[in-house]
């Protein structure tokens, strides 16, 4: 674990995918076919710690749903990147646009379409659910599924790594 925290003690950017990783994976929809997908309030308030303490949140998702994009908008995220089946070519923009290092990055996915990114960052977390494939390329799995508390995990695994986590949590004593 010390390995773990050592390699969360670099990143300066998460990103995360969606469905599968914020949402247990599920797409709902509508009788006018729009989309409905749920989102754990944990994950939301551990992504405002996050940020809070400075590392910066983006989203690679290869969906496009006005959901997200209201969900992202209330968390304040900045970094929302919608319809990317192929999401390598954003994520190295995005590091390059934010002056980052692939090692200063950590990466939140699911399935196959994650593997790109998650092979060449600093720190690569499958969540509990993620197809197998993906978890043998991670270096952290959560304990939680996608959905369910896996982001909220993430971010107190690195807010953990760069000792900000006991600062956090009196915050709110």
């Amino acid at each position: 674990m010390q390995d773990i925290l050592e390699k969360a003690k670099k990143v300066k950017l998460v990103v995360f995918d969606v469905d599968g990783v914020l949402t247990n994976g599920q797409i709902i929809i509508g009788d006018n076919g729009e989309e409905y997908k749920a989102f754990h309030s944990r994950d939301g308030h551990g992504m405002k710690l996050l940020q809070y303490t400075g590392v910066e949140i983006a989203i690679i998702t290869g969906r496009t749903s006005r959901t997200v994009e209201h969900r992202m908008q209330s968390l304040g995220i900045k970094y929302v990147y919608q319809g990317q089946r192929v999401k390598l070519p954003v994520f190295q923009q995005l590091i390059k646009e934010l002056k980052l290092s692939p090692e200063q990055c950590a990466y939140v996915g699911d399935d196959w379409v994650d593997l790109s990114i998650m092979s060449r960052v600093g720190l690569a977390i499958a969540v509990q659910d993620a197809d197998p494939i993906v978890k043998k390329h991670a270096h952290f799995i959560t304990t939680s599924k996608g959905g369910h508390g896996a982001a909220r995990e993430v971010c107190e695994l690195i807010m953990e790594g760069q000792g900000n986590l006991q600062d956090q949590i009196e915050r709110h004593f």
